[in-house]
Formats: C-alpha cells, structure tokens, sequence
C-alpha cells in the first residue's frame, strides 16, 4: 500500500473518531423514573457494529475530561461497567415528568384570570325621592328584602342653612353644638320581606336645589347597608336656568360683533363696487364732443390699467376686522378667566379627565368611578380624632377597577391634608380590607372610610380618585 493511502486512511479515522468525540456530550440523558423504579427493558442482543460503537464510545468517556471518571483497581471489574444499556422498546413513550433542576413545561391552555366579583346585595336597602310640593319635601323608602326582622338607624342629612318642618312619627333632629339642626334619625326594626316610608320637610332656600341624602346604618351607628340621594328643585327654577344658561342673540357679545363687523365688510365692500361701476361713465363723458359719448374718435387710446381698491377704503376694513378679531379674542379669555376655579387645588397636567368639585349627597363622576359623599361625621375632641365618610363608589367601566387608600384625602382647614387611615377603615369593614380587591365592573357599594385629623375642625373637602393619574373630584364638607 502507498504511504499517501495510510496516511490519508488514518488521518480519516483519526478525523472521525474526533466528531464522534465532540457529538458524544450532546447526547440526551435518561431521566430517572420519579417512582425509583427500573423500567423494563428489551431483550434484543446487540449486533456486532452495536457493540463495536459502543466500545467506542465508552473509550472516548474515559479520554473526554468532561466525562472522566476514576480508573477501576482491576481491569476485569471495569467490563461491566463498560456494558452497553440496552435500548428501550420503541414502543415506549417518555413521561411527562420534567429532569430534575430544570423548569416545568407551561400549561397549554392559559388560565384565565378570575373576575372580580360584585359585592353581594345588602338586606336592605334605601330609595329617596323629592315629592312635588311648593315646600322641599322627601320620602325615604326603606325595604328590608332578607327572611328575617332587621334592626337599622335611618339618618337624613339636612342642606346648610335649612331646618326641618315636618318629620315622620319616630324621628328626631340632631343639632350640631345646640345650634344648626344638621341631621333627623330613625331607629327602626323591619319585618321581614316589609317595606317601611318614612317623610321629611324642610325650610326652603330661595333660588337654589336642595339635596338630602339618606343612609340605612347597622345598629353600631357606623357600618351602612345602604344609602341614597335626591335633590329637590322648585318649579320655578328649571325654567330660570335655562333663561339664564340660553341669553337672547342681541345680548351675546360674539353675536354682536360679529354681526357688525360683517355689515361693516358689505357697507364698505358695496361702496367700492358702485365707485368702481361709476367712473366709466364719467370718463366717457368728458372725453366725448360737446357731451356726445358715441361715436369715439379714431385716435388710439391708451391700454386700460387695472384699478385696484384705493388706501382710504383698505385701511378701514382692515380696522374693522382687526378689531373684531381682538374683541373675540378679549372676550373669550376673559371668560375662560373668571370659570378657573382659584380654589380648586393645581395638578400637573398629566390627570385624566377633568376635576369634578360638588358637595354632600351629589354623585360626582371621574375617569372610572362615580363617588357619592352621603354624611361625614367627626368625633368630638381637640387632639387625635377620627373621622368617617360614608361613600358611595359605582364602577362604570366595562372592566375591573383598583383604587388605593393613600390616594383618598381629606384637606383640612389649613390646607394640608390627610389620607385614609386604612387600619382604622378595616375595623370599620368589620375586618376587611375595601382597597385590597378590585371592584368588579358596573358594581356599586357603599363603605366608610376613615381618616384621622389632628384639631377640632373638620375636614373641609374630601378628594377622591380611582387611580393615580385621575384628575378625581372634590366634595364641599359643610
């Protein structure tokens, strides 16, 4: 045989044996059994090339450093460790437990997150309505819907400034201080499946709605079943806030100056036509023989140049539109000055939506929530107080809302302010804690929230949102 042919033959073999090196970690492992168990074999004996391969590849672990192992004291006891493992029937699938210290295989169905759920219905619940009297009146249903007799207090706040007239037997009017009569209370015991009517009348305020909202308590004076809201508005008083919300055309200022600058534009614009129209005619009368105007003489005339308006006519249309244009301008600004509210609170203009400010008993709708102040109630003290907001919280979003107890506040008289105390708010919850689960969609509840001040003032305003970048609303606290 030829050198070359050795050596080309043995540099293959060399090559060769060099890839099946490199290929042999790659090789999967087999995964032990979890159950400990051996699994049952084939019993097929291996061919000759089978166990020549093998034989090899048992030689290339021991010279791969990765796979290196301490050599046997004897040759002899090193062969059955060397044996070839017998093939798994072909028949045989791998089960689904993963290799240890690797990650689990994700499920192939994803698992859909859980909705949250609405709050269940209260057993019982709470309707106002403003009845069409001359005088504010209200009637205040309350239905007890469970199987069983329900103990409840009934309280009504009253509108700054009124007091109350006429009040259903059992109830009694609560003064703040001895003085203003703030509050009328019911302490009622419903049957069951049974519908109790209860009715108030106030004093009327001259020119302006009154709203009165009521709330359904548990015995403990402080956890509510339920509340509701209605305002009562004059006969009168519709038809004065449309007249006032709608002027007549002649007293809206941009109606009038637009009016007039337009006249003026077509005054001055019909001028300049008839002008133009007239000089013609007056200089083919003065041209012509003896105030003939035909025939024109045979001499050739000049080319007609083309007339343009003159400076006594642009200058003054160009006043009027000019003043026109800063008069809107003027006008516009100045009412967008007088509707900033200079006592709401400055953002920084990143909220969503717009600020919303109204006061006890009227529902306020921001970005998500609609917020409903019912009663606000402070405990007597000069130091560390506590006080409970009864809130009404409706989602109106197709989706479920989380809200947070550090974004409610209450501001105080001296402009700072105080979040919710949420501990104090969970006892009020009977334990449960109102900000840790979000509120499913179009679902409503009532809950107290409870903040702790510092003085013998009350909170002046309350600021409510449902997330961060909310612009909220604001409640006016009598």
């Amino acid at each position: 045989m030829p050198a070359s042919t050795r050596h080309h033959r043995t540099l293959a073999v060399v090559v060769h044996c060099l890839g099946f090196l490199a290929a042999l970690p790659a090789l999967p492992a087999a995964a032990p059994d979890p159950a400990g168990t051996p699994r049952p074999v084939a019993t097929r004996p291996a061919t000759t090339q089978e166990a020549t391969a093998q034989g090899a590849t048992a030689q290339g672990a021991t010279a791969h450093p990765a796979a290196a192992r301490p050599a046997p004291a004897h040759p002899v006891a090193a062969a059955p460790a060397a044996a070839p493992r017998p093939a798994a029937a072909p028949t045989e699938q791998p089960g689904p437990t993963a290799e240890p210290g690797r990650p689990s295989a994700p499920p192939a169905v994803p698992v859909p997150t859980r909705a949250a759920l609405p709050p269940p219905k209260p057993p019982v619940t709470v309707r106002v309505a403003p009845e069409s009297t001359p005088a504010p009146r209200y009637r205040i249903q309350v239905r007890n819907d469970g199987s069983r007799p329900v103990a409840t207090t009934v309280r009504q706040e009253l509108p700054p400034g009124t007091s109350p007239t006429s009040i259903t037997s059992g109830g009694r009017a609560t003064r703040n201080g001895g003085q203003d009569v703030t509050e009328v209370t019911w302490n009622l015991r419903l049957p069951a499946r049974s519908t109790t009517t209860l009715a108030t009348a106030i004093t009327a305020a001259p020119g302006r709605p009154l709203t009165a909202p009521a709330c359904a308590f548990a015995t403990d004076g402080y956890r509510p079943y339920d509340c509701a809201t209605a305002t009562w508005q004059a006969a009168t008083s519709s038809t004065a806030t449309a007249t006032k919300a709608e002027p007549p055309v002649w007293r809206q200022t941009t109606a009038l100056v637009a009016g007039l600058g337009g006249l003026a534009v077509v005054a001055l614009g019909g001028l300049w036509t008839w002008r133009r129209r007239r000089r013609p005619h007056a200089a083919a009368l003065a041209d012509g023989p003896r105030g003939t105007v035909y025939p024109r003489p045979a001499t050739p005339g000049a080319p007609p140049l083309r007339r343009r308006p003159s400076t006594w006519l642009i200058v003054p249309v160009a006043a009027v539109m000019l003043a026109g244009t800063v008069g809107t301008a003027a006008w516009t600004a100045t009412r967008q000055v007088a509707g900033v509210d200079t006592d709401s609170r400055p953002t920084s203009g990143a909220w969503v939506g717009t600020g919303v400010s109204g006061a006890v008993g009227e529902p306020l709708r921001e970005a998500a929530f609609e917020f409903t102040v019912y009663r606000v109630a402070c405990e007597p003290g000069r130091g560390a107080r506590q006080c409970a907001a009864t809130v009404g919280v409706r989602n109106l979003t197709p989706e479920q809302q989380t809200w947070h107890g550090r974004l409610q506040r209450a501001y105080l008289a001296d402009g700072n302010f105080v979040s919710t105390d949420e501990q104090a708010t969970r006892r009020a919850n009977l334990g449960r804690d109102v900000f840790a689960r979000p509120m499913a969609a179009g679902s409503r509840t009532v809950l107290p929230l409870v903040f702790t001040v510092n003085g013998r003032e009350p909170p002046t305003q309350l600021e409510l949102r449902s997330g961060v970048f909310s612009a909220g609303v604001r409640v006016d606290v009598p």
